[in-house]
This record gives C-alpha cells, sequence and structure tokens, in this order.
C-alpha cells in the first residue's frame, strides 16, 4: 500500500510538472526566438486591464503592423519600447529578452512550487522538496526583478 501511495504522489508531482512545463513552453519558444518567428520592436501606446499595444516594427523580414498586443504584467508601460516575437496568426506578441523569457517560465515556477508541496507533505522528501520550492522561487522573484 505504501508503494502504491507513493508512485501516485510521484505521478501527480510529475504531471504538475509536466503540465508547468507544457504551458510555459507554448510562450518560451517565442521568447527564447526557438520558432523563427517575426521579431521587431513594439512602443506601447495604450494599455488596458490585461493587455497593452502600440505599432510594431520588424527586425530583418517582416511587415509592420498598425497594433499588437502583449500581456500587460510583461509591458514596460505606455510609452516605452520594447522587444517582442509574433505569435503566429495574428496581432499577439510575446516579449523576449531576459525579462520575456523569465515571465514566460512563470507557470512553470509555480508548478515547481505546487510539486515541492506534494513532495514535502506526501513523501517527505524534504530536501528534493526545499530545491524544487527554492527554485520556483527564484524563477518568480528572478521574473518580478527584470519585469
Amino acid at each position: 500500500m505504501l508503494l502504491v501511495r507513493n508512485g501516485l504522489l510521484v505521478l501527480v508531482a510529475a504531471v504538475l510538472l509536466v503540465a508547468g512545463g507544457w504551458t510555459s513552453w507554448g510562450s518560451a519558444r517565442y521568447a527564447l526566438g526557438v520558432s523563427g518567428r517575426e521579431t521587431g520592436t513594439v512602443k506601447v501606446t495604450s494599455c488596458d486591464d490585461e493587455r497593452c499595444a502600440g505599432p510594431f516594427v520588424p527586425v530583418g523580414k517582416g511587415r509592420p503592423r498598425e497594433r499588437v498586443s502583449l500581456v500587460k504584467a510583461a509591458s514596460p508601460g505606455v510609452g516605452e519600447r520594447v522587444t517582442v516575437a509574433l505569435r503566429p496568426g495574428g496581432d499577439r506578441a510575446v516579449r523576449t529578452g531576459p525579462a520575456g523569457v523569465l515571465y514566460a517560465w512563470v507557470p512553470f515556477a509555480g508548478a515547481l512550487l505546487l510539486a515541492s508541496l506534494v513532495i514535502a507533505g506526501g513523501l517527505r522528501w524534504r530536501r528534493t522538496a526545499w530545491g524544487m520550492g527554492l527554485a520556483g522561487v527564484a524563477l518568480l522573484v528572478g521574473a518580478w526583478v527584470a519585469l
């Protein structure tokens, strides 16, 4: 019975980590430049409750766009210029550079924190849990400082 319980807890922790990594990779691949998408700069001209927007000027090949939007939390503020990569098939942008990469990995940081609770509370692997928890906190603090 103990082996089954431990196996299930390891499975739950693994699912949390895989889900966090998968969610983060959705934005991180554009922020890291792995996808080969259009990159450029956006001058933030307006913000609402969730998103900020402005005109897009490409770097290299690509076409300028009158208006693209990015998540408000990753935006430096109205009047600032930020480097971005465009998501395919729309006007959504992802911030690039160190701040954008760290922000993209925030869901994985949350998964690390949740998995550390499962590992500490259920499996009693305290050192592993502390390591994962501290890694998650470091990633969250790094993203907050970079933004």
